[in-house]
């Protein structure tokens, strides 16, 4: 924190005032440590893998050979820039009640945002959640935002999903979801007659809106697919980040679930991971 904040904070004559600031400025600088030491573990983890040695690395940096391997093995790993830095918005869909028609929330999205909470918290991420009301307005012209939510329920995401160069959800008899370049297209088992309990979910990196950042966003045709791309995050999220970065991209994601239970037992990728850069 520079002298001068320091300074004009302990100048603050209200108690109460100066416990709010000083609280707010120590957990901005707080989240700052975090990122900047993600960033540094990353830099290494790049160069390394471009074929330089620890030594090398820390000669060129000015730093000993053992603080780079110690950079290189603890803090926060750098994969978790995958959801974005310092607090995670995720957003899930309010639905209509089937009996009495009072909103709720899916028992599988709350699942999915349980599990994703834990992800990122072990990513030192912290995550608030907030619902998609009914009728799907949700502004999504904001910094670290994750949406599970397809267009079925909010036309503010349908609106979004079109600015996918290569993936679109169809509505025909059921929803699926077309590869325009491959031509394939991806519907769910449980539309099938007889049914089978296989589901896919979209889920991709897109521009937001306003042009200044992205969305990353993610639902299944139905909710068993929703949590397989929970489940793949869990397990693959460093393999990744490793391919997109935080650059927009698309992909379906096949998962096998549980008949009995909704659990997803396999998720994998069904079509090519798009980066819309190539696109």
């Amino acid at each position: 924190m520079p002298p001068n904040d320091v300074e004009r904070i302990a100048a603050i004559e209200d108690p109460f005032q100066l416990l709010r600031v000083a609280t707010e400025r120590l957990n901005a600088a707080q989240q700052e440590v975090t990122e900047l030491s993600r960033l540094r573990r990353r830099v290494i983890q790049d160069l390394h893998a471009q074929g330089m040695s620890y030594a090398q690395i820390a000669k060129e940096a000015g730093l000993t050979r053992g603080r780079i391997h110690q950079i290189r093995h603890t803090g926060p790993a750098p994969e978790g820039a995958f959801f974005g830095k310092g607090t995670i918005t995720l957003a899930t869909p309010l639905k209509r009640e089937a009996h009495q028609a009072r909103p709720v929330v899916a028992m599988e999205d709350v699942t999915a945002a349980k599990r994703l909470e834990d992800l990122v918290r072990g990513f030192d991420l912290s995550m608030e959640l907030e619902h998609v009301p009914l009728g799907g307005e949700i502004n999504l012209n904001r910094p670290n935002l994750v949406v599970i939510c397809g267009p079925k329920l909010s036309p503010v995401m349908g609106e979004l999903y079109e600015r996918d160069p290569v993936l679109e959800w169809v509505k025909q008899d059921v929803w699926t979801l077309r590869d325009g370049r491959t031509g394939e297209s991806y519907r769910s088992g449980s539309d099938d007659d007889p049914p089978h309990p296989v589901d896919y979910a979209y889920f991709g990196r897109l521009p937001r809106p306003d042009g200044n950042g992205n969305v990353l966003v993610f639902t299944g045709i139905h909710p068993q697919g929703t949590l397989g791309v929970v489940q793949l995050l869990q397990t693959e999220v460093a393999a990744l980040w490793g391919q997109v970065a935080d650059k927009p991209f698309s992909t379906v994601v096949s998962v096998e679930y549980d008949v009995d239970t909704g659990e997803p037992v396999k998720a994998e990728l069904a079509s090519p991971l798009y980066r819309h850069e190539e696109a």
